[in-house]
């Protein structure tokens, strides 16, 4: 009796335990959670490939005196043609700005040839790298340089394009956090449909969050890991999306189990040993496919890794230790009023996913045939898919910058509006300028700073910028020029196009094996572990498909980020393998009970299911949170995710996977134990209602 006594005291007091260490954890990480913000950098260098020409310049243009120049292009524009009173205006207000900063050159205007346009490009030193000081500059230029009368004044070039991304980076954190929060809030009351549970995991995922942030600003100052305001941004969103669908598992299990075992406590243990394995490595197979970025040759995939798998591991620790915690101290009341009583059945009633299930058993052939046809015929779309993301298309709205810069394009279409720079070694300044001036597609090139051993050039492509005539005179400059490096705004979009495609290359590959691995060693099969690899990555060709088809016609999107295939095969990917990890393994534990596959695929459809779908929906809404964001590039990750997502929850896992199962019978577990026939035996016995005791 004594023992027994002993015992229950002990089960009382670990979740307790488990909350004071919560407590002591969130306390320390709280002074580190508080600064990243203020870590978060959104330079362009702080996204550039690491060995890229255009990186090489911006770092050397850091060392010289006064670091790298901010450039900018004041525009002045009156639609029926500038007056004299009109040009006298803007050479005083550049000559006031002259006066109150430091410039590299005295501004040169540069009248358009239909008159209604004249350009002053302008560069200063005084901010360098520092992204305050740069944003204080490019403020002071836009309040001196003022509308009047009709006369219309833009301040573009890109340091203002800089200035305007960094502002909209600098407000998505409070806003990202509480949309996100809110749309996880509202599914979860109309999944559980209690007034009480939803808030338990929840507040658990704030507190995942808390975390991540303290340990990401620990890994920024201890190892000088990269944090943007995107890796930030998608943090916070596996954070809740990741943690909450573990929760939904857990709590789902947890449910389960409160109906045959009388303790809260046991009815836990039982729920994390029985679904802890698949959390785990779903956790697992996120991470590990997150930490694969860190091969990426791009500064802001590869810092997006580590911040990815601290978001993901946070909210695995959170859900498998807090979350449980709590419910096992809150007791069964925390489902009120849908309480799940010991010993009694759930409603019988055929869902959804029955349906789902008997169609797919009866013909699986058919179904898997026309799901494939599906897929293929949505992936055609990414034929239809617009090429690069122009720097001045990156926003949703119209900032001054880019209306700046759509002024220059219509005012001087074959003429460049932003400087490409070259960084030579100053022994070679001369013959490197004489070298420019001869290469093909060049308008004008001067010489600037020399220090350091470095000279700077400025030069003005006859081209547009981005466009096919400024690239070929990039790459020209790149052939003729040995030891310069050729960088600048248009170079730097360049440079990020390549680099991407480069680290598609070796990125790609390495997820697959890494997420294999993990499938193989849960599953101990070679085959379903196939299965669901061929499974995402055929829901990551329809969804890119399906944004080929919207993008343009129905977004009006005039490009797409050069990352979104990376990074949105890297989420699909790891992200998708969940729901088959639920599936598969809840199969297993079927098939090692005695049932037949066929029988054994179906029951576990039915019986995860419904977690899979909300599950599913949580983490589609979540990604959806990013497409009200001001970027482009996030508006098309949140899109292609959250339709991946949600093609994955309810077409591929319920249909096809299935399918594939009932059609495969026992291979699907081949080699493993699983795959051959099992020796007669009687029927399983069913699971009985444990009493234990009360002390």
């Amino acid at each position: 009796m004594r023992a027994e006594q002993t015992t229950a005291r002990r089960r009382r007091a670990v979740p307790w335990v488990f909350l004071a260490l919560w407590i002591g954890v969130i306390a320390l990480a709280g002074p580190f959670a508080s600064k990243f913000e203020d870590a978060q950098q959104d330079r362009v260098v702080d996204y550039l490939p690491a060995s890229a020409d255009s990186t090489q310049v911006a770092e050397i243009q850091d060392r010289l005196p006064g670091g790298e120049a901010t450039e900018l292009v004041l525009v002045y524009h009156r639609d029926g043609g500038l007056t004299a009173a009109d040009r006298e205006t803007a050479a005083a207000q550049v000559a006031e700005i002259g006066q109150a900063h430091k410039l590299t050159s005295a501004p040169r205007a540069v009248p358009a040839g239909d008159g209604t346009t004249l350009m002053y490009p302008v560069a200063s030193t005084e901010p360098g790298q520092d992204e305050k000081a740069r944003d204080a500059l490019v403020d002071d230029v836009r309040e001196a340089a003022r509308s009047e009368g009709g006369l219309s004044v833009d301040v573009g070039g890109s340091g203002a394009l800089d200035t305007d991304a960094g502002k909209v980076y600098d407000s998505l954190g409070g806003p990202l956090l509480y949309t996100t929060a809110g749309v996880v809030a509202l599914l979860l009351i109309l999944i559980y449909r209690s007034p009480f549970l939803w808030l338990v995991p929840l507040a658990v995922a704030g507190v995942a969050d808390y975390l991540a942030m303290g340990v990401a600003y620990g890994l920024h100052e201890g190892f000088g890991t990269s944090v943007t305001g995107q890796s930030g941004g998608v943090m916070t969103i596996l954070v809740f999306g990741a943690g909450t669908d573990y929760a939904l598992l857990i709590v789902a299990r947890y449910r389960e189990e409160l109906r045959r075992i009388e303790r809260p406590y046991d009815a836990m243990v039982a729920a994390l040993k029985g679904c802890g394995p698949a959390v785990l490595a779903s956790s697992g197979t996120v991470a590990a496919g997150l930490l694969c970025l860190l091969a990426a040759d791009l500064n802001s995939s590869r810092g997006m890794g580590p911040l990815g798998t601290v978001g993901v591991l946070c909210a695995l620790a959170a859900m498998l230790t807090l979350l449980p915690a709590l419910l096992i101290l809150l007791g069964r009341r925390v489902f009120w009023p849908l309480v799940p009583a010991f010993g009694s059945l759930p409603k019988q009633r055929r869902s959804l996913f029955s349906m789902m299930g008997s169609s797919a058993g009866r013909r699986p052939l058919t179904v898997l045939a026309g799901g494939a046809v599906l897929l293929g015929a949505l992936a055609l779309g990414t034929l239809n898919l617009p090429g690069a993301l122009k720097q001045e298309d990156s926003f949703t709205k119209t900032p001054d910058s880019v209306a700046a810069m759509e002024t220059l394009a219509k005012a001087y279409p074959e003429r460049g509006a932003q400087p490409i720079t070259v960084m030579t070694p100053d022994d070679r300044a001369a013959a490197t300028l004489a070298d420019i001036e001869g290469t093909k597609g060049v308008d004008s090139a001067e010489k600037g700073r020399t220090a350091k051993g470095w000279t700077e050039i400025s030069v003005i492509a006859a081209s547009a910028p981005e466009s096919a005539g400024e690239t070929a005179t990039i790459k020209a400059l790149r052939a003729n020029l040995d030891g310069s490096y050729v960088g600048g705004s248009s170079a730097q979009q360049l440079d990020l196009k390549d680099t991407n495609e480069r680290d598609r290359l070796i990125i790609v590959p390495l997820v697959l094996a890494a997420v294999l691995l993990i499938l193989v060693a849960l599953l101990r099969s070679l085959v379903a572990p196939l299965m669901l690899l061929a499974a995402v990555v055929a829901v990551w060709g329809a969804s890119l498909g399906i944004a080929g088809l919207v993008f343009e016609p129905l977004f009006g999107f005039e490009g797409t980020d050069p990352g979104l295939g990376l990074l949105s095969f890297v989420f699909l990917v790891a992200l998708g393998v969940d729901y088959g990890i639920f599936l598969m393994h809840r199969m297993r534990e079927e098939s090692l009970a005695g049932a037949e596959p066929g029988d054994a695929a179906l029951t576990a459809l039915r019986t995860t299911g419904g977690v899979i779908a909300s599950a599913g929906l949580v983490l589609a809404a979540t990604f959806a949170v990013l497409t009200n964001m001001p970027l482009v590039a996030l508006v098309e990750l949140g899109f292609v995710i959250a339709i991946g997502v949600l093609l994955d929850t309810f077409l591929v896992r319920t249909y096809l996977v299935t399918s594939a199962s009932v059609a495969l019978g026992r291979k699907v577990w081949w080699p493993g134990s699983l795959s051959r026939p099992a020796a007669a035996e009687g029927p399983a016995p069913e699971h009985e209602p444990q009493r234990v005791s009360a002390s």
